[in-house]
This record gives structure tokens, C-alpha cells and sequence, in this order.
């Protein structure tokens, strides 16, 4: 869903996803000497399959990559999107 953004939201520790201003969903995470451990991921249920959860761990994802970190996934949506996008399977430890 090309018109959603993915922020890190470091205050919350949570990478949200938004449309227009608007939280469609976070995935929350823990991070500590340079690896993310992504604990739980939320969409709102008004936006449930829609591609919101996808386009969210996959933004994340790629922030990770590019801030260079390590990520290990304890969320069991994280863990199918990433078995689902070998792509990423590097990043997790």
C-alpha cells in the first residue's frame, strides 16, 4: 500500500504505520545494543487485511537494515512475514 508511511516512533518504541496522520497500526519492539527485538504488532480492526500489517513490518524492516541492526522476532506476525520475505531473513539473529 504504496500511500501508508512507516515511522519509528522511538518515544513509544513502536515503528507505526499512517495514512494521512492517522495510526493504522504499530509494531511495538525493545532495543538495546544495536538489535530490535519485535515483541507485538497491531493493525486496527477497521483496517485488518488490507496489506497495512505487511507494509508496516516491512518499513520496519528496512529502517532496521539501514540503521544497521540486528533484529530478533519474538511477534508471531513479524515471524510469518519474514519466513513469507527471505529477503529479510538476514537480519534476524
Amino acid at each position: 500500500m504504496s500511500d501508508i508511511t512507516v515511522r519509528d516512533d522511538e518515544g513509544s518504541s513502536r515503528y507505526l504505520a499512517e495514512r494521512e496522520g492517522e495510526v493504522l497500526g504499530f509494531a511495538a519492539y525493545e532495543r538495546a545494543d544495536g538489535v530490535t527485538t519485535f515483541t507485538h504488532t497491531v493493525v486496527d480492526p477497521g483496517h485488518e487485511g488490507q496489506g497495512v500489517g505487511s507494509a508496516l513490518v516491512g518499513g520496519a524492516l528496512d529502517a532496521e537494515r539501514a540503521a544497521e541492526r540486528a533484529v530478533v522476532v519474538v511477534c508471531s506476525f513479524v515471524a510469518s512475514y519474514v519466513e513469507e520475505h527471505p529477503e529479510h531473513a538476514d537480519l534476524v539473529t
